[in-house]
């Protein structure tokens, strides 16, 4: 790799000292390096793509698995893969401690690693027959109630086929990368990333129906916003990757497939991922 563009999140790297002892390493050894901490104005988080098409081999991020979720919903059309460094508490996305940066940067520009290509989720939000919003996710879509303590009821639809009518506080459709996160806390099973599958958890559901289900990655799913028990509308909230949120009510639905786009994650460690999930479960 010869090109690199790296995002960090100016929280929790101070003064941008990472970033930059990152910038002036790879510029020593001959590289080119692009340094851009984002957006960071309430209400309107993320990041913009700052180098000319096809000028860029790697982005590094700089952060926690929040952060390259970020980056990979504002980049995903950019087909460039990502490179997760860790700067809080370990996660699944960020394989790199501080400590081990030096040597991370050696195996890039030396071509040792691997990039696996992750699924994403397309999720498409209506109100009646017109599209008010639509956002990917790597991780998950999660739709959960927005405001006061309330029970969603909600009705499932997979490829227009009826499936459910649900009394939860949620749903989650996850991806394999996303099945250790939300999925996970919610009684979801755990999936080897490089699957293709689409998960479906309920989130507390009022009912003795709490199992996941599994679909085929090429199945559509649906949910429509029902009103409340009484009749009344509800509110509740789309919420892709815990970044991007979109408001939605009684009568309005998302439509949620496997996107076009993939996410590219390069793999540095030798160690596979039932050994790392392993280690995490041995914690």
């Amino acid at each position: 790799m010869e090109h690199f563009y790296v995002i960090t999140n100016p929280r929790k790297d101070a003064n941008l000292g990472t970033a930059h002892f990152i910038e002036e390493y790879l510029k020593n050894r001959g590289k080119t390096c692009i340094v851009d901490i984002g957006t960071q104005k309430p209400g309107r988080e993320g990041y913009t793509y700052k180098a000319q098409s096809g000028e860029v081999d790697c982005i590094l991020v700089l952060g926690g698995d929040g952060t390259l979720l970020q980056a990979a919903i504002d980049l995903a059309g950019r087909d460039i893969p990502f490179l997760g460094i860790n700067m809080g508490t370990l996660g699944f996305l960020t394989e790199v401690n501080k400590t081990g940066i030096e040597d991370a940067l050696e195996k890039l520009i030396h071509g040792s690693y691997e990039i696996e290509k992750r699924m994403m989720l397309l999720g498409k939000c209506y109100t009646k027959d017109r599209v008010k919003d639509e956002a990917r996710a790597l991780n998950d879509i999660v739709i959960t109630r927005k405001g006061s303590l309330q029970i969603i009821n909600f009705s499932i639809y997979v490829n227009g086929q009826f499936l459910h009518r649900y009394h939860a506080d949620g749903m989650i459709a996850s991806t394999p990368t996303g099945s250790t996160g939300y999925n996970l806390s919610a009684g979801g099973p755990i999936v080897e990333p490089k699957a293709e599958v689409i998960l479906l958890s309920p989130i507390c559901p009022h009912s003795m129906q709490n199992r996941s289900i599994v679909l085929s990655p090429e199945d559509g799913i649906t949910v429509e916003i029902e009103s409340d028990r009484d009749g009344r509308q509800m509110e509740v909230e789309a919420i892709f990757d815990g970044c991007h949120k979109v408001a939605l009510q009684t009568g309005e639905r998302i439509e949620i497939k496997r996107s076009d786009k993939t996410t590219g994650i390069v793999k540095l460690s030798q160690v596979s991922f039932l050994e790392a999930l392993h280690r995490k479960m041995s914690d």
